[in-house]
């Protein structure tokens, strides 16, 4: 199985300015843990995710004046919709991230996340309970 057949393309886009409350606003509401930030002026395309926020927020940083761009990551690992899944789980494990942007073509095609590829990797049907002694 491929990267373009377990990734989301729905995905929010968000700009360096941002708040992080803004930030977890948009991505609670959407039940996301990771939104892709477009940013001309730092490279263009970084990544914002859940433990970003919560970082700062740890930090006793205020998250109405805290900026998105002060906690994107720029130095992005991206997939290919063409990898396989595996290559992306590769690529995780080894840079200990949950998600990956995907480009095709150099544009955002959508994002990959752990969750993505363990759905993919599930059997459609499990007996009851099985579900809860996996993990």
């Amino acid at each position: 199985m491929l990267v373009r057949d377990a990734m989301s393309t729905v995905i929010l886009t968000l700009g360096p300015a941002h708040t992080l409350r803004e930030a977890a606003t948009l991505m609670s509401a959407r039940r996301i843990g990771a939104a892709v930030v477009l940013d001309p002026d730092a490279g263009g395309i970084g990544i914002l995710t859940e433990r970003d926020v919560l970082d700062s927020v740890g930090l006793g940083q205020n998250p109405d004046t805290e900026r998105v761009h002060a906690h994107t990551t720029t130095d992005v690992v991206f997939a290919a919709p063409t990898w396989t899944l595996e290559e992306a789980a590769r690529a995780m494990a080894h840079g200990g991230f949950r998600h990956l942007i995907v480009l095709d073509h150099g544009e955002v095609a959508g994002i990959v996340s752990v969750r993505d590829i363990i759905r993919c990797w599930m059997p459609d049907r499990e007996p009851a309970g099985l579900a809860r002694t996996r993990f």
